[in-house]
């Protein structure tokens, strides 16, 4: 049995999870608008690569503050279903479905909060999510993030912390896939790097190792 783990933004969706959520907050009323224009600078700041993770998720978990977790949950499954399925690449879902058919783990490894991780995670039927944790406290969001972020090096951490863990898996080989540059410890930690619709930084470190370079299209 192999490890299969993908991204999620951009690379088994066309957008960014994240940043979909708080555009429904604040449709909803339940955000402000300016939560949306601090979430561009700081998306800004991550295709730069310069992103500090402690300050994103504060900000997009600010919102959710004091707000009760099965509430959130609601909203999470009518967002999923509205705003994240119908992004999802066709493409992806077949290379999901590829690994497995072949008796395959497949997990999705990504920066977004695991409040909408898992459950996307659920809906697109894989073994799990390894995401951002946010904290509950008596069964209400407090609005800040626990433990190692799962970005950049963080993500092979979590991985490995996962593994070891796994005491009753044994994985042959590791399969990866992202579009960003910012997963170059994750597609370095593979033994089968994709690079799907990389950023030009991420293009030019693919050509340069010979990883595998796909176009994926809604």
């Amino acid at each position: 049995m192999d490890l299969a783990v993908f991204d999620l933004d951009e690379t088994l969706i066309c957008d960014d999870s994240t940043s979909l959520w708080l555009r429904w907050l604040v449709s909803q009323g339940f955000a402000p608008e300016t939560v949306i224009d601090e979430d561009r600078r700081l998306m800004q700041r991550y295709y730069a690569g310069e992103l500090p993770i402690e300050e994103y998720m504060h900000t997009t978990l600010a919102p959710l503050a004091g707000m009760a977790t099965p509430t959130v949950a609601g909203w999470i499954r009518g967002f999923i279903h509205r705003d994240i399925l119908p992004r999802v690449f066709p493409a992806a879902r077949e290379r999901i479905q590829w690994h497995q058919q072949r008796g395959d783990k497949v997990l999705i490894v990504t920066a977004s909060g695991d409040h909408l991780a898992i459950p996307i995670a659920e809906r697109l039927g894989v073994d799990g999510a390894l995401a951002i944790h946010a904290e509950v406290v008596d069964a209400r969001y407090s609005g800040s993030m626990l433990g190692t972020a799962t970005y950049r090096e963080g993500k092979v951490v979590r991985l490995r912390d996962w593994q070891a863990r796994q005491q009753a898996l044994s994985f042959t080989r590791t399969w990866a896939y992202s579009d960003s540059f910012n997963d170059l410890p994750l597609l370095a930690w593979a033994d089968h790097a994709w690079a799907v619709n990389p950023d030009a930084r991420l293009q030019h470190e693919a050509e340069q190792r010979g990883w595998q370079i796909c176009r994926w299209a809604r």
